[in-house]
């Protein structure tokens, strides 16, 4: 279950920012889990220590696309915004290029 919880990095501008800076990774997660569930998954398997944990919940919206403008719905997502313990990072995040 808990491979299942994580199910992608966030890798943004503004996310790369937040983890070099503050220490602080974004994943998107199952809009079922719990915080404590989302903990559990990130320590297991990347073997680090959470600090805190922010949540995020999306709403679904509507978009046109295609050559008929046909409206698409587009699924909600939850973001978990995770801090960790001073001195700990996770390596999907470097991209080198960093100080």
């Amino acid at each position: 279950m808990k491979t299942y919880i994580i199910k992608k990095p966030v890798v943004t501008e503004k996310s790369l920012a937040l983890a070099n800076s503050q220490n602080i990774y974004t994943f998107e997660v199952d809009r079922r889990a719990n915080k404590n569930q989302i903990v559990e998954a990130v320590e297991s398997l990347f073997g680090v220590k959470v600090l805190r944990i922010n949540t995020i919940h999306g709403y679904k919206s509507v978009k046109k696309t295609g050559k008929k403008r046909m409206p698409s719905v587009i699924n909600p997502k939850k973001k978990a915004l995770v801090k960790l313990k001073e001195g700990q990072t996770i390596d999907l995040f470097d991209l080198g290029g960093s100080k």
